[in-house]
């Protein structure tokens, strides 16, 4: 990709300049982050398998009528995908107390919750994406009312297809976290999935022995990441033929 025009690079991935007006393509990095950037390393082989997760998910997603920005797979790392203008409020769907919920709450982590949960982050890594309510959104004019139900809709929409999917594969969605953008279609604008879905954006725990299959592994210092990356993909079936060994994780100083 160095002759195309790189336009946005975040913790994860890097979008250049796409073959047609109105596309983007999103190349997914090894590198791994937590707790704001301020835990780092490279680990090979993360990017490839994110893509292919996420390339698997927005897929479906597309089939079942989900709107999202994702086109078609491009190589093992990269996918084409429509520019959308990034709506600056991450959703999180939450079905089971883990991570910040239980800190906040002193929820124990794993108690199911009465029903699905739906928060709010506003995207600004240097105040650490702080956790907003509807009144913020709509006070400082990130979206508007319908925008808000629009990715709410849409997010339990995703929250039900992906808990099936991955209730399938004897995986438990505990939450994940999603992104929207608005697309321009000429004079009308809608609201549609972007980002990515993957490892790093859900907590995902086996049914029986709840191990972790997600980042959390990296944030807790649990190690085996790339393999528990590698066996969500082995379940998903996506996971291609003489996967060759990866190396474990470089930290970056």
């Amino acid at each position: 990709m160095s002759r195309r025009r790189r336009v946005y690079e975040g913790k994860a991935k890097v979008l250049y300049e796409g073959p047609e007006p109105g596309t983007l393509v999103q190349h997914f990095k090894d590198d791994a982050t937590a707790f704001n950037n301020q835990k780092r390393a490279v680990i090979e082989g993360k990017g490839v398998l994110n893509n292919r997760i996420s390339e698997f998910i927005f897929t479906r997603l597309n089939e079942i009528g989900v709107p999202t920005h994702f086109i078609r797979s491009i190589n093992m790392r990269e996918q084409l995908i429509r520019e959308v203008e990034i709506i600056p409020c991450e959703v999180v769907v939450r079905n089971v107390a883990a991570g910040s919920l239980s800190k906040r709450l002193g929820i124990e982590e794993g108690t199911a919750l009465p029903r699905s949960i739906i928060e709010f982050y506003y995207k600004n890594d240097e105040l650490g994406d702080p956790m907003v309510s509807e009144e913020h959104i709509t006070a400082f004019g990130w979206a508007t009312p319908q925008e808000i139900d629009d990715m709410m809709a849409l997010s339990l929409r995703i929250n039900d297809f992906m808990t099936g999917l991955f209730l399938g594969v004897g995986i438990r969605l505990v939450d994940f976290k999603v992104e929207f953008g608005r697309l321009y279609e000429g004079d009308m604008v809608r609201v549609v999935l972007a980002d990515e879905i993957s490892p790093d954006s859900c907590r995902l725990w086996d049914i029986r022995s709840n191990d972790k299959l997600d980042k959390d592994r990296f944030r807790r210092d649990l190690g085996g990441l790339i393999e528990a990356y590698q066996e969500v993909a082995r379940r998903l079936g996506i996971l291609f033929e003489n996967e060759p060994k990866r190396s474990g994780p470089k930290l970056v100083k």
